[in-house]
């Protein structure tokens, strides 16, 4: 490679590092948006939430299917993120477990339109339910493990079992003040605790 190839490719990267945070910054603008008015929020809302025209967003995303794919996308992958930097930073399996459901229902409860998506027939959607799945259904067996290894929890849940409790008991939260599904899944939690 000569010289003006390598100065290319470096000036490439900080190209590729400010549109990569570009995205994310429209990405978590859009997650915004999408909390307080849902999926079906004006693009130029999100446009306004990130601070740019309608036109980078639909540059970016040039359907609504693209932009509402990209966004659980991103945030199922926080989620997925957050379960190994929470064994690492937590005192106890057992809390680093309760933290990681705490943001799984958060992510639950406030994605106003996420059923109906999931069970649209667009085919961009499909396969947002079964990536969900894949992504968190690991990290959350490995924090059970944990756990369940650290004696802080019984033996035998699985993973898909407690992530399925948690979501019924997030269902309709959004559209009713007087249910705290939040308190409701730190009491399934703390029923999970083994007596000491």
């Amino acid at each position: 490679m000569n010289d003006g190839e390598q100065g290319a490719e470096r000036a490439a990267r900080p190209r590729r590092a400010d549109a990569r945070r570009n995205q994310r910054t429209l990405l978590d603008a859009a997650a915004a948006v999408f909390v307080r008015s849902g999926v079906d929020a004006p693009v130029r809302d999100i446009a306004a939430e990130a601070g740019v025209g309608t036109g980078t967003v639909y540059r970016h995303f040039p359907t609504r299917a693209d932009l509402v794919v990209a966004v659980y996308r991103h945030q199922i992958e926080a989620c997925a993120e957050a379960g190994p930097a929470l064994l690492e930073s937590c005192p106890t399996p057992y809390e680093a477990l309760g933290r990681w459901v705490d943001l799984f229902a958060d992510f639950l409860v406030t994605k106003h339109g996420l059923a109906a998506v999931l069970n649209s027939d667009d085919p961009a959607f499909q396969a947002l339910h079964a990536s969900f799945l894949d992504r968190l259904a690991p990290v959350c067996a490995r924090l059970l493990a944990a756990a369940e290894e650290a004696g802080e929890i019984a033996p035998g849940l699985e993973a898909y079992t407690l992530m399925r409790g948690v979501g019924n008991l997030c269902v309709g939260a959004e559209s009713d003040d007087r249910y705290d599904a939040r308190r409701m899944v730190r009491l399934l939690v703390a029923g999970l605790r083994q007596p000491h």
